[in-house]
């Protein structure tokens, strides 16, 4: 792909320096890429990188246990953004994790919303596996399913809307790096709906003092 796009901006090139589709590309090979020519080049590779897979993580310090390390009292705060990146809102949340017996994260959840919306939701996370997790929540479809691989926990899950939307769930992709120190995780997810996406958010949490 990076390759016709090089091909393409020195096509381009030596059109717009008035030599015809028709002429011996080899004769205007020589004619140096403009900057914005350059510019479809780069933008061509990073379009052709793909996706790191979570095990990639694999080894990476400190290991994120996600079932650990919300127990406790942890706080958020977090910005909505659009489909483009850009914000539209911000959030915060208090959250209170217990383990039970079995080893299941219970996590209380209460979220505030700067429109002055309060959700709670409790949330049940369990390992199944050496890297694996599921989740249940009340208004989750379904559970919910998640990997964990040094630093790095994956997670998806379908949210059921409330009534009167006629879409009916919505698809949940959330992507959690813990720091270097351990004391704060960055949560990055999308939302979307009918498989195109309709918002992101970046979130930050943090345990309380």
């Amino acid at each position: 792909m990076a390759f016709l796009a090089l091909r393409v901006a020195g096509r381009r090139t030596c059109e717009r320096a008035g030599i015809g589709a028709g002429t011996d590309m080899r004769s205007c090979r020589r004619t140096p890429l403009r900057p914005w020519s350059l510019l479809v080049v780069v933008l061509a590779l990073a379009g052709c990188s793909a996706p790191l897979p979570i095990a990639h993580f694999a080894g990476t310090r400190p290991v994120l246990h996600p079932d650990r390390w919300f127990v406790g009292h942890t706080h958020s705060w977090g910005v909505f953004e659009n489909a483009r990146g850009d914000p539209t809102g911000t959030f915060t949340t208090e959250d209170v994790g217990t383990r039970t017996a079995d080893g299941t994260l219970v996590l209380a959840q209460t979220i505030h919303q700067s429109d002055g919306k309060v959700l709670h939701r409790t949330w049940r996370l369990k390992r199944v596996g050496a890297h694996h997790y599921t989740a249940t929540a009340k208004p989750v479809v379904g559970i919910g399913r998640g990997e964990a691989y040094g630093r790095v926990f994956h997670w998806t899950y379908i949210l059921r809307l409330p009534p009167g939307d006629w879409l009916h769930t919505v698809r949940f992709n959330h992507w959690m790096y813990l720091s270097d120190d351990g004391t704060h995780l960055l949560n990055r997810f999308t939302v979307r709906k009918l498989g195109i996406v309709v918002a992101r958010a970046s979130e930050v949490f943090a345990h309380d003092p």
